[in-house]
């Protein structure tokens, strides 16, 4: 079973969906479109609200990811990749979503847009050094460790 947290919502409208997951192992929670109607042309960016305010655990993540059927299907994902919800943001949730297909994509209000993903992260201390530690790898980049 996976370990669970606490977070803590405030609804910022009336119509706002708690954010819910599909099955028990559900990794991402379903975020809901709060909007009456939405439409997204091809190539274009509409912001979509949730409605929800979350307080998410210090050493926590939120991080918004596509629907795969809406990613793969209809080509609309959110327009910077990850979202990244810090745990001291306390304002509305949306999702940028982006439509990267040929036809004008819409949804109203109760649709699943997006979900979200609680992790949790380490916080760097970045020390500047005149060398760093050598690998077999060394500064080989894009594509450096595979043939294909």
């Amino acid at each position: 079973m996976p370990e669970r947290i606490n977070v803590n919502f405030k609804k910022l409208d009336k119509n706002a969906i708690t954010p819910s997951y599909a099955t028990e192992f559900a990794a991402g929670a379903d975020l809901y479109c709060l909007d009456e109607a939405v439409s997204v042309e091809p190539g274009h960016t509409v912001m979509v609200h949730t409605g929800l305010a979350l307080e998410i655990p210090d050493g926590i993540v939120g991080l918004i990811y596509a629907r795969s059927g809406l990613a793969c299907k209809k080509g609309l994902a959110p327009a910077n990749k990850v979202g990244v919800i810090d745990s001291d943001y306390r304002g509305e949730i949306m999702v940028a979503l982006h439509n990267h297909g040929n036809e004008a994509i819409s949804f109203t209000r109760g649709e699943r847009i997006a979900q979200i993903v609680f992790a949790p992260y380490l916080f760097a201390e970045f020390s500047e050094n005149e060398e760093l530690d050598d690998t077999d790898r060394g500064s080989g980049g894009f594509g450096s460790t595979g043939t294909h």
